[in-house]
């Protein structure tokens, strides 16, 4: 990428060393936490860090970790998240974090130490080529050579990492190079000749998606992750009430639209509502908002396009409009903005209402299948009951974090999220160990918050080194972990795909998560009969200032439905036995 054109905030130049010009760096992006673990290739950045007080350091234990929270802090905030990391292991460590806020288009700026210039390609002590390492998994990458381009670099990255569709920007910057001295100018702006995104979308594709949702019979309204990053909900809440017409979120769309609204349908997808699913897959006009028809979304896209139907998108990315469906009104442009237009058009428009109360009827029945109804025990705890009183108990204003698996999709299906920024998981990568970090930075973004991070007994322990972390500063996190002795989706589709052959899905030597968790100087509780589950929860939020380690003893039996097989089209749902039996007519 070329950049070249920038001004300087100051043209009384001070000289530093180039840790120090990094630093000053990061207090012109006013950031407020660098997540980090220190090394040597980056011992002079944190010791400019020591001297200086325009933003807080946090230690992790991880360097995976690091960069995990500073994914959440960016999820929960909307502001980029910053991590920082020694060179070699550390770098690689780091990985698995950039990767998957790739995934989920988050807004990052990673910095990562590497040995000395002259050093570089001669297989130095902890040594790694991190620009070719992380070049798929990032949206760009820089090798900073010379003290004088640290500045310039550093605005370049925050500046890519938040505009266009965001994501994960790595700053590779050589030990000698913090030491030399330069003058330090920041520049003010940044122009970039082959990075121009677009932000405003074309006002004739925008009138005509109106037009067409005005004449639609069976319209719906689909929204992903890319609603929330933009800050689009309060404008797609408008013109869905407008329009009275039906929405629903993909998993990381959640919160997008309130979930508690009459006009909200469930979650779509592999493990979506039949009420969304079956509308998605039967509408005639779709509104498709910061989303990507992904395969967990809209399962088998032959299968999809089978049924006929108009589609209008809007995305920021001209990448991701028929990538994977082919679509009839592509608008690209910054998601917030394009919905402000069109309620500005729709306003104009002397017919704003559409008859489409046959389509709510048949929505209405397939809601009554009630897709999500589940048997209640009173002798072993139901891991969707414990997500229910969750939501109840904390009123639906936790911030949620959650790792990857059936309690990931649980927590989805169960919680009623009626704010954006509020549900913290790894869709697009689905990332093990993600929830304590993530809480972490939630935790961070907003220290007054509820947080819970809702997590497998498999998942818990791929970072569970950051209880350390969380005791040192005082973090008041709450886990609930669903602890049912498997790793729960791999025992799930070995029972339904492999003939119950489980294979390596048996966890049989889990630790005493109460006591590890009261070695950290936390609060550990074990809950194993149902009737404690709200007590239980209650308890724990009442202990506003500690953290506090749920182990929820639940069902080992129970699966996530629906569920849509691979291959299978969206419409095609395995569903729980006693909706089956509804949707058969048989209850």
């Amino acid at each position: 990428m070329d950049a070249s054109a920038h001004s300087a905030t100051d043209t009384h130049a001070k000289s530093m060393t180039g840790a120090d010009i990094v630093v000053s760096c990061l207090n012109e992006e006013k950031v407020k936490f660098v997540f980090g673990y220190p090394g040597g290739a980056v011992l002079h950045i944190y010791d400019a860090l020591y001297k200086q007080n325009g933003f807080k350091h946090i230690l992790v234990r991880h360097e995976q970790a690091a960069v995990h929270a500073a994914d959440a802090y960016s999820r929960a905030t909307g502001d980029v998240g910053v991590a920082l990391v020694t060179s070699g292991p550390g770098a690689t460590n780091a990985v698995t974090g950039i990767a998957t806020a790739y995934m989920d288009s988050i807004p990052m700026v990673v910095i990562s130490g590497q040995v000395p210039v002259p050093a570089i390609g001669m297989d130095a002590f902890q040594e790694v080529d991190m620009v070719g390492v992380t070049r798929p998994c990032v949206k760009h990458n820089f090798l900073v050579k010379h003290v004088k381009d640290i500045a310039p670099t550093i605005k370049k990255a925050f500046y890519i990492a938040k505009t266009g569709r965001p994501g994960p920007v790595v700053v590779d910057i050589p030990k000698d190079i913090t030491a030399h001295v330069a003058d330090f100018i920041y520049p003010k702006t940044v122009e970039m000749r082959s990075y121009s995104p677009i932000l405003k979308g074309h006002s004739g594709q925008i009138k005509k998606a109106v037009k067409l949702l005005l004449g639609a019979k069976r319209p719906m309204i689909y929204t992903g992750g890319g609603l929330v990053l933009s800050n689009g909900a309060s404008e797609l809440v408008k013109l869905a009430k407008a329009l009275n017409f039906p929405v629903t979120n993909t998993l990381m769309g959640l919160g997008g639209y309130p979930a508690t609204d009459k006009q909200f349908v469930g979650m779509l997808g592999m493990h979506g509502s039949y009420e969304a699913n079956m509308s998605m897959q039967n509408c005639d006009v779709l509104l498709a908002v910061g989303a990507r028809f992904d395969d967990r979304v809209i399962g088998n896209p032959k299968h999809f396009s089978g049924q006929k139907r108009t589609i209008i998108h809007i995305d920021v990315d001209p990448s991701s409009i028929s990538k994977r469906v082919k679509v009839d009104v592509p608008i690209v442009g910054d998601v917030q903005s394009v919905l402000s237009d069109m309620l500005e058009i729709l306003a104009q428009e002397e017919n704003q209402t559409t008859d489409i109360a046959d389509w709510w009827t048949q929505i209405n029945e397939w809601r009554g299948v009630q897709s999500l109804d589940y048997t209640y025990s009173d002798t072993v705890i139901k891991p969707q009951y414990v997500v229910q009183k969750l939501w109840e108990v904390t009123k639906g204003e936790a911030y949620v974090t959650s790792d990857v698996g059936q309690h990931q999709m649980w927590a989805a299906q169960y919680y009623k999220f009626d704010k954006p920024r509020r549900w913290i998981n790894s869709g697009g990568l689905g990332t093990m160990g993600v929830g304590l970090p993530y809480a972490m930075g939630c935790q961070f973004a907003d220290k007054n918050a509820q947080v819970a991070c809702v997590t497998g007994e498999g998942s818990i322990q791929m970072n569970i080194q950051e209880l350390s972390t969380c005791a040192q500063y005082g973090l008041p996190i709450k886990v609930i972990l669903l602890n049912n002795r498997y790793l729960g989706m791999v025992r799930q589709w070995q029972e339904f795909f492999y003939e119950n052959r489980y294979s390596e899905s048996y966890m049989d030597s889990l630790p005493d998560f109460v006591k590890l968790a009261e070695s950290y100087g936390h609060v550990g509780m074990r809950i194993t009969n149902p009737a404690d589950v709200e007590g239980a929860l209650k308890e724990a939020f009442d202990k506003k200032d500690k953290f506090v380690f749920m182990d929820f003893l639940t069902d080992q039996t129970e699966n996530v439905f629906p569920m849509v097989e691979n291959g299978k089209g969206l419409s095609e749902m395995v569903l729980s036995p006693g909706a089956a039996g509804r949707l058969k007519g048989e209850e």
